[in-house]
C-alpha cells in the first residue's frame, strides 16, 4: 500500500473538482464554499454529473444523502443511479436537484414535538463545504455518500449539522469584527477547527455475544473486577498486539480512503482500550469525519472477530473513554487566533481572544456542561480518567501570571523578555509552549488550542462545538462593540483584558481537578457542579440559553425545547433498557447459576454427613451464597418495582428523574450482590464471560 495513493482516493475533493469541472463552474462552487454564497442550480447540475461519472468509474451503484439526526447516530437512504428508458433500457442518472435535496421521512426520527407522526415530510440539503465520499462495505458495494443537513417542512433543524453550520457562521462574523477593529484588513473569514481524539475499547466477538448487557446497553451492567486492572500502568503506550495492529491497519486504510487523517494510534490506559487521533479540520468536516470514524471502527472490528465498544464506561473500576475535542479558530489567510505570537500586535489579538473565551466559558459553563450530558457520560465524569462535572479552565502558570499582573496594572514579563508596562503596545511576547498539559482539566489551553476533555466517546461532537462557537461569538460581539467605539484601541484592549480577568478569573484553575478538595474550592468560587445529566440538560432551556442561541441565529426557542425533550427522553429510555437488561440477566442467568451452585453445595454437605464427616467449607460457602441469593432476589424485586413505577410516569422530566434517583440506585445495589456471587460461584458455572475474559483475551 502506498499511502499517498490511498489517501483521499474515495473523496470527491478539490483536486478532483478542478480536474473534472469546467473552470467557471469550479470557480462558482468555490465561491459558494468559501464565501457562503447561494449555490446556483446550473452549477449544481454540472457538479452532479461530474460526481456521478466519478462514482460510477469507482464502482458505485447507489447514492445517499448522509445526515445526522438527533439520535446521535447517522442516517442514510440509498437510491440507485439507474433510471429506466421507454425502450426497456436503462440510464445512469443523477441530477443537480437530486444532489442538492433529498426527502427522507421526518416523522420517523426524533423531533421533540416539532413533527407529528402523520407529518412525514422532511428534507436533506447538500452541505457542499464537506466533500462527498465513497463508502465501501465488506462485500465490495460502493455508495456515493453526500453530507447533508436535515430539516423539516417548515425549515426547523432536525439534525446536529444545521445548528453547527449556523454557529460557525456566527463565530466567524463576530470574531472578524474584533480583527477588523484591531486593524486586520486581509482576513475575510474565520473558521472554527477541531481535532477530536477518539478513545474506544475492543473485545473478542465471541465474549461480546455472550453478554447481553454489552449487546443491548453497550456496557457491562454486572461484573466483578479482574485480579488485575490497570494498576501496573503497563497498557498505556505499550507494545500493540499483532491482532490489534492488524485491526488498526485495516481501520487506517478505510479512513485514509475517505480522506480522514488518522494520524495517531496507541494503547490507552485501561486494558483493551485504545485511541485514534486525526489532524485538525474545519468543525463541520471534523464532525462528519468523527461520525465516520466511529462507524468504521465498529465495521472493521467485526472483520477481525472483534467488537468496538464506544460507551463511555463499558467496564466498572477502570478508565472509561472520552473524546478530547481540540478546538481553535483560524482565519482564511492562515492565522490561528489562539497562537500566542511573537509581536506586540499579535499579542494584543491573542490576549483579547483569550479573554473572550475566559468570559464565554465562565458565563456559560452550564451550557457547555449540558452538551456532554447523557446517561453514558454520567458513569465517566468525575472518575479517575475524566474531569469532574465542574467546568474550569487550565491556563498554566505563566499565562495566568501575565493575566493577573495585567489585571492589577503591574509590570509583566515572560521568560527571556524585558519587563513592560501594562496598556501600551509593548506587551510581552508569549511563547507557544507556555503551559504544561493538565489532563485533569475539562477545558485546557494547550499552546494554540483549547482541549475540551468532557465530551463522551460515543457522542457526536456537533453539540459541544455548537456551544463553543456560540458562546465565543457572544464574547467577541461584546469586545468588538467596545473596540469599534473606542478612540484609543490599545487602551480599550488593555481595559478589556484587565476587566475580563478581574470578573471571570474564578473559572481558571491550574491544579488537580481530581483532588478531593477541588469541589469545595469550586463551590467557594461559585462554579456550578452539576453531577448528573438530567439536571445538566436543564441549562439548555434557561432564559439565558434561549436568548443566546436565538440572538445569533443558531437554534430557535422551538428547536432548543425540542432538543431538550429528546435528550431527556433518550436518557430515560437508555436507563430503562439497562434496567430491563439487568432484570433479564439476574432472573434468567445469575440466580439460576447461583442456585445451581447452592444445590451442589447442599448435596455435597449431605454426602459428607452420610459418611459422618463434617463439611465446614461447604457449609460456609452455602451460607454466603444463600445470603447473597436472598439479598439479590429481594433487590431484584425492588428494581422491578422502581422500573415499573418510572415507566408509568407520564411527565418526561419526572420520568427521567425517577430513573436517575430510583432505578439507577436499585441497579447499583443489585449489582453489589451479583458481583459478590460471581466471586464465589465456580467459573464453569458462571453464565457470562468475566472481566478477565473481556479485558485480557484479545
Amino acid at each position: 500500500m502506498i499511502l499517498t495513493e490511498v489517501f483521499g482516493s474515495n473523496v470527491f475533493n478539490d483536486k478532483l473538482m478542478r480536474e473534472r469541472l469546467p473552470k467557471p463552474v469550479y470557480k462558482a462552487l468555490r465561491q459558494t464554499i468559501e464565501k457562503d454564497l447561494p449555490l446556483r442550480p446550473d452549477v449544481a447540475e454540472v457538479v452532479a454529473n461530474a460526481m456521478k461519472d466519478w462514482a460510477l468509474e469507482k464502482g458505485a451503484t447507489h447514492y445517499t444523502h448522509w445526515f445526522q439526526p438527533l439520535t446521535g447516530f447517522t442516517a442514510e437512504k440509498h437510491d440507485s443511479f439507474i433510471c429506466p428508458t421507454t425502450d426497456g433500457g436503462t440510464l445512469m442518472e443523477f441530477s443537480g436537484k437530486q444532489l442538492i435535496q433529498g426527502e427522507p421521512d421526518a416523522s420517523s426520527f426524533p423531533s421533540g414535538g416539532l413533527r407529528s407522526t402523520f407529518e412525514a415530510r422532511g428534507y436533506t440539503a447538500w452541505d457542499c463545504t464537506s466533500p462527498a465520499i465513497l463508502k465501501t462495505d465488506v462485500a465490495g458495494n460502493v455508495t456515493l455518500t453526500i453530507p447533508t443537513a436535515f430539516y423539516s417542512y417548515y425549515g426547523e433543524a432536525l439534525d446536529k449539522k444545521t445548528p453547527l453550520l449556523r454557529s460557525m457562521k456566527a463565530v466567524s462574523k463576530q470574531a472578524l469584527r474584533v480583527l477588523r477593529a484591531l486593524g486586520n484588513t486581509t482576513s475575510t473569514k474565520i473558521t472554527s477547527t477541531v481535532g477530536p481524539e477518539q478513545e474506544y475499547f475492543l473485545v473478542d466477538k465471541k465474549f461480546y455475544l455472550e453478554r447481553i448487557d454489552l449487546m443491548l446497553a453497550g456496557r457491562t451492567i454486572f461484573g466483578a473486577p479482574a485480579p488485575k486492572g490497570q494498576e501496573l500502568e503497563d497498557q498505556y503506550f505499550g507494545a500493540i498486539k499483532d491482532r490489534i495492529s492488524a485491526y488498526m491497519h485495516d481501520l487506517n486504510t478505510e479512513l485514509w480512503k475517505m480522506g480522514i487523517t488518522s494520524k495517531t494510534q496507541h494503547n490507552e490506559v485501561a486494558p483493551a482500550q485504545f485511541e485514534m487521533a486525526p489532524i485538525f479540520a474545519t468543525t463541520n468536516i471534523a464532525t462528519d469525519h468523527n461520525q465516520l470514524v466511529m462507524e468504521t471502527m465498529q465495521k472493521v472490528a467485526l472483520r477481525h472477530d472483534l467488537v468496538c465498544l464506544l460507551h463511555e464506561k463499558p467496564y466498572a473500576g477502570i478508565n472509561g473513554s472520552g473524546k478530547h475535542n481540540n478546538w481553535s479558530l483560524s482565519t482564511d489567510d492562515g492565522i490561528n487566533l489562539l497562537e500566542p505570537g511573537h509581536t506586540p500586535s499579535e499579542n494584543v489579538q491573542f490576549l483579547l481572544v483569550l479573554s473572550a473565551l475566559i468570559k464565554a466559558v465562565d458565563t456559560h459553563a452550564d451550557i457547555i456542561r449540558a452538551t456532554c450530558a447523557h446517561a453514558g457520560n454520567d458513569h465517566r465524569l468525575g472518575a479517575n480518567e475524566a474531569p469532574p462535572a465542574i467546568i474550569s479552565i487550565f491556563m498554566g502558570d505563566e499565562l495566568t501570571e501575565i493575566l493577573e499582573k495585567l489585571a492589577k496594572g503591574q509590570k509583566v514579563s515572560t521568560k527571556n523578555a524585558q519587563f513592560v508596562q501594562v496598556g501600551v503596545d509593548t506587551l510581552p511576547a508569549i511563547p507557544q509552549d507556555n503551559t504544561d498539559r493538565n489532563r485533569t482539566s475539562p477545558f485546557a489551553f494547550t499552546g494554540n488550542k483549547f482541549e475540551f476533555r468532557m465530551v463522551g466517546s460515543s457522542q457526536s461532537i456537533a453539540g459541544p462545538n455548537v456551544a463553543l462557537n456560540t458562546v465565543a461569538a457572544e464574547a467577541f460581539d461584546e469586545i468588538a462593540t467596545r473596540l469599534e467605539k473606542a478612540k484609543n484601541k490599545n487602551a480599550e484592549a488593555a481595559a478589556i483584558i484587565k476587566e475580563t480577568y478581574q470578573k471571570h478569573n474564578r473559572v481558571i484553575f491550574n491544579g488537580n481537578n481530581y483532588a478531593a478538595d477541588w469541589p469545595k474550592e469550586a463551590a467557594r468560587r461559585g462554579l456550578p457542579n452539576v453531577t448528573n445529566a438530567v439536571d445538566a440538560l436543564k441549562a439548555f432551556i434557561s432564559d439565558k440559553s434561549l436568548k443566546l442561541f436565538e440572538k445569533y441565529g443558531v437554534i430557535t426557542h422551538k428547536e432548543m425545547h425540542s432538543r431538550y425533550d429528546i435528550y431527556i427522553d433518550t436518557y430515560a429510555k437508555q436507563i430503562n433498557i439497562e434496567a430491563r437488561t439487568a432484570i433479564d440477566m439476574v432472573t434468567r442467568q445469575f440466580l439460576p447459576a447461583a442456585t445451581e451452585y447452592a444445590t451442589f453445595l447442599a448435596e455435597s454437605i449431605a454426602s459428607f454427613k452420610d459418611v459422618s464427616v463434617s463439611a465446614p467449607v461447604q457449609e460456609g460457602l452455602l451460607k454466603k451464597v444463600s445470603g447473597l441469593l436472598a439479598s439479590a432476589y429481594k433487590n431484584l424485586g425492588k428494581l422491578e418495582t422502581a422500573t415499573a413505577k418510572a415507566q408509568g410516569i407520564a411527565d418526561t422530566v419526572k420520568k427521567a428523574e425517577a430513573y436517575r434517583d430510583q432505578v439507577v440506585t436499585a441497579m447499583k445495589i443489585l449489582r453489589t450482590d451479583i458481583d459478590a456471587l460471581e466471586e464465589i460461584v465456580p467459573k464453569d458455572m458462571w453464565p457470562v464471560p468475566t472481566y478477565a475474559d473481556l479485558l485480557f483475551k484479545l
